[in-house]
C-alpha cells in the first residue's frame, strides 16, 4: 500500500495534470541554470563579479531545451574582498570601464522579477538552481540575497541540481569541459569562465542528460510508477 507521502504526491500530480510538461517533470520546480563568477571562494566576503541564468522549457514530447541566457556584470559590494588569483583565473577586471556593471541589489531585483514571471508562466511553484558544482553558486547567490535584503527569492533556498554529479553518473566525468567532450557538446576553453558561456554550456549538458534519461525509458518508468501509486491510492480509498 502507498504511504501517506506517496499518496499526497500522486494527488498533487492529479490536480496539476492540465499544466505544461515542465511543471510535471521536476515535481513542480522550474530548473534554472546559473553560473556565478567570483573574486574568491568565500561567499560571505568575496565579490560576485558576473551572474548568468539560462532559462529552460519542455515541449510536448518531454524534450528539455534552452530558451535563452541572461547575463549581468556585477559591481563588487562595498568592502568586498578581491583575490588576485581568482581575477587572474577568470580574466575579469572589475575596474574595466567597458564593463556594464550593476550593483548586486539592482541585478537581483531585475533577475528575480524575470524568474518569478517564468515560474508563473510555467505553472511551477518555485525555481530550483541547476549549476556545475551547484553548492558553490548557490552559496554565493544566497549570500547576495541576504546581503541585499532582497525579498521574494524565486529559488528554493537549499535544494539544487548539480550537473557535476549528473555528469559523473551519465558520462563518468565530473569536470565540465571533459563531460561536454564525452557527451559531444562543443566546449571552448577560451570562452570558459565567462558566466554567460558557462551557464549556457551547463544548460546544454543538463538538457542532454535529462533527455537521454527519458530516451532510455527513465522518465516513462517514473510516470508509470506514479500511475501505479495513483491506483493503489484509489484502491486504498475503496477498502
Amino acid at each position: 500500500m502507498a504511504s501517506d507521502w506517496e499518496v499526497s504526491e500522486v494527488n498533487a500530480t492529479k490536480k496539476s495534470e492540465w499544466k505544461p510538461p515542465i511543471a510535471h517533470r521536476f515535481r513542480g520546480y522550474l530548473p534554472v541554470v546559473i553560473d556565478i563568477e567570483t573574486a574568491g571562494f568565500n561567499a560571505q566576503t568575496d565579490a560576485m563579479l558576473e551572474i548568468a541564468v539560462t532559462l529552460l522549457d519542455m515541449d510536448d514530447e518531454g524534450t528539455l531545451y534552452i530558451k535563452e541566457t541572461l547575463s549581468y556584470d556585477v559591481n563588487p559590494f562595498e568592502g568586498a574582498n578581491l583575490e588576485q588569483a581568482a581575477l587572474d583565473f577568470t580574466g575579469i577586471d572589475p575596474s574595466d570601464p567597458l564593463r556594464a556593471g550593476m550593483d548586486e541589489k539592482e541585478v537581483l531585483k531585475e533577475l528575480f522579477k524575470i524568474l518569478r514571471k517564468e515560474v508563473k508562466n510555467s505553472h511551477c511553484k518555485r525555481a530550483i538552481v541547476v549549476a556545475h558544482n551547484a553548492n558553490f553558486d548557490h552559496q554565493f547567490l544566497n549570500a547576495a540575497v541576504e546581503r541585499t535584503g532582497i525579498k521574494r527569492n524565486p529559488f528554493h533556498p537549499f535544494s539544487s541540481m548539480d550537473t557535476a554529479t549528473l555528469a559523473g553518473f551519465a558520462y563518468g566525468h565530473t569536470v565540465l569541459a571533459q563531460a561536454c567532450r564525452i557527451g559531444n557538446i562543443a566546449f571552448d576553453n577560451k570562452e570558459a569562465h565567462s558566466a554567460a558561456y558557462d551557464s549556457n554550456v551547463t544548460a546544454e549538458l543538463f538538457c542532454q542528460i535529462v533527455n537521454q534519461w527519458r530516451d532510455f525509458g527513465g522518465w516513462d518508468k517514473a510516470q508509470a510508477s506514479k500511475l501505479k501509486l495513483a491506483q493503489e491510492s484509489k484502491d486504498a480509498e475503496k477498502a
